[in-house]
């Protein structure tokens, strides 16, 4: 298979099989950290009114989340790639980078877990998903 042609499969690959991992923890969440009484994370105006509600421990998932799409994303392109393994754990990282840049925009959280989950959850965790898979 034409290398050029691998690797953007690669980055399709990871990009879908990272976002399902990221959906099925923030999905899993609050199943086992529920939120308190009253708060309605079922809308981006739910969770922004509820946004001062929220306590240390409902912010794990999300970053978990966002950590593991990440990582998981970076290893299934990796894995998958022909070549530039580093640039497609960065591609990786970048797209997910920018969905959560998106959220934090949106629905501003405490500034710790900005800090937090923009600096740690996504370029750290895919170029670690790189090393895992390609050394």
């Amino acid at each position: 298979m034409n290398p050029i042609l691998r690797n953007v499969l690669a980055l399709f690959a990871g990009a879908i099989i990272g976002g399902a991992v990221n959906m099925g923890l923030v999905m899993l969440g609050p199943s086992l950290i529920p939120p308190p009484e009253g708060v309605d994370q079922t809308t981006m105006e739910g969770l922004k009114a509820s946004m001062s509600l929220l306590e240390v421990k409902h912010f794990i998932f999300p970053w978990l989340a966002h950590a593991l799409g990440s990582l998981v994303g970076a290893m299934v392109a990796c894995a998958l790639g022909a070549s530039h393994y580093k640039v497609l754990a960065l591609l990786i990282a970048l797209l997910f980078f920018t969905g959560g840049l998106s959220m934090v925009l949106q629905i501003p959280p405490p500034t710790w877990f900005a800090i937090t989950d923009l600096g740690f959850a996504y370029f750290p965790m895919a170029v670690l998903g790189k090393k895992i898979i390609r050394g």
